[in-house]
This record gives structure tokens, C-alpha cells and sequence, in this order.
């Protein structure tokens, strides 16, 4: 283990970690909103978009984030629409965990049972108090568990970033490698940082998990 070398190249990871930071959760935040209008079109069993959507999911999640880039990177540019590295890497990993998401939250929502949607029209409210007050907060908790495993899940997915020569933690370890052949060091210094940003996520999971279990919702 030569710890010149990981001194010496440390701030390139630094500089990589903080890109794929950026990346990851600009990706999470728009597959957040992607997976919650498509579990509200199939809450509310739209017809047409209600297909749509079934269609969308199917082919996000039975096709790898690696095809969805390239196709994104190499294959929208054919009809002219071109994008760079980094905003192919947010809308593919919101393609991606846009998919997941809605699953995430059609399961949460489902868990809720009817008797809770019927009780709060007796109580006079309307459909859009009783999904803000009665039916979201119950699906919110019990989808905190599969949430946080697709929010680490996406941010590992960020591994194949460097297949579109984006400058991320994977890009720079197999760079290193290849210019020094220093292996070790550089996978080292790889496992070291994405323990970083994914075990305050982990831990940021478990504790938002006891919360709303501690507040009466949780199982």
C-alpha cells in the first residue's frame, strides 16, 4: 500500500465524490417526483396514462441504468437532442429511480386500508384533505424502508456513470489504474469514499424509519 500515491491523487477523488454527489441526488430528487405522478396516475386509475405508466415501469426496471445511458448519451443526439455527460447521468438515473419510486409509493399507498379513505369522507373531508391528511402520511411510513434502500441503491448505481466518461469515483479509480497500475490503492480509496456517502444515507434511513414508527404510523 503506497500512501504517497493515495495522498497525492486524494483530492482527485475529493473533486469525483463531490460530482457524483451532485449527480446522485439531483437524479434522486427528479426520480422523487417522477415515481410520485406515476403512482398518482395509478392511484386514481387514469385509462390511457394508467398504461402508459404500467409501460414505463416495466421497461425502467427490466432494463439496465448502463442501455438507458447509453441510449440517452449516444442514441438522442440520432433525432437532435443532445445532452453532456452530466445531465445524461440525472435523467438516466431518474429514468431508473423514477420506476422504483412509484413502486415504492404504490405499495406504501395500497397498505393504507380503505376503512381510513371511507372514514375520512364520513368526517366531511374531500378527496384531496383526505389524501393529505389521512392517506399520505400512513403510506409516507410505511414506505420509508423501501424508499431509502432505492435512494443507496440509486446512488451505487452511479458506478456506471464512467461509461459515458463522466469524471465520477468509478471513472477516476479505473483512470488510476490504468495510468499507475496501482490497484490497490485505488480501489481502496473507491471503497473509501462511497462508504462516505452512503453510510450518513443509511444511517439518515434507519433513524427517519424509528421516527414515523415512534409517531404511531410505522409498523
Amino acid at each position: 500500500m503506497s500512501w504517497e500515491f493515495i495522498m497525492t491523487y486524494l483530492p482527485l477523488y475529493q473533486a469525483a465524490a463531490v460530482l457524483t454527489v451532485k449527480i446522485g441526488f439531483a437524479g434522486i430528487a427528479l426520480s422523487i417526483l417522477v415515481g410520485l405522478g406515476c403512482m398518482l396516475v395509478q392511484y386514481e386509475r387514469i385509462p390511457l396514462l394508467r398504461v402508459i405508466v404500467g409501460a414505463y415501469i416495466e421497461v425502467s426496471r427490466n432494463t439496465p441504468l448502463l442501455i438507458q445511458l447509453f441510449f440517452i448519451y449516444y442514441g438522442l443526439p440520432k433525432i437532435g437532442i443532445s445532452t453532456d455527460a452530466a445531465t445524461c447521468g440525472v435523467f438516466g438515473l431518474a429514468f431508473l429511480g423514477g420506476s422504483y419510486m412509484a413502486e415504492a409509493f404504490r405499495s406504501g399507498i395500497e397498505s393504507v386500508a380503505p376503512i381510513q379513505e371511507e372514514s375520512a369522507y364520513s368526517l366531511g373531508l374531500n378527496r384531496f384533505q383526505t389524501m393529505r391528511y389521512v392517506i399520505l402520511p400512513q403510506a409516507f411510513s410505511m414506505s420509508v424502508p423501501s424508499f431509502m434502500a432505492n435512494v443507496i441503491f440509486l446512488l451505487k448505481e452511479t458506478s456506471v456513470f464512467s461509461a459515458i466518461s463522466l469524471m465520477d469515483l468509478m471513472f477516476t479509480a479505473k483512470d488510476l489504474i490504468g495510468l499507475y497500475a496501482k490497484t490497490t490503492e485505488s480501489l481502496f480509496l473507491l471503497v473509501v469514499f462511497y462508504l462516505l456517502i452512503l453510510l450518513p444515507v443509511s444511517l439518515l434511513g434507519s433513524l427517519l424509519e424509528r421516527r414515523v414508527r415512534y409517531a404511531g404510523f410505522g409498523a
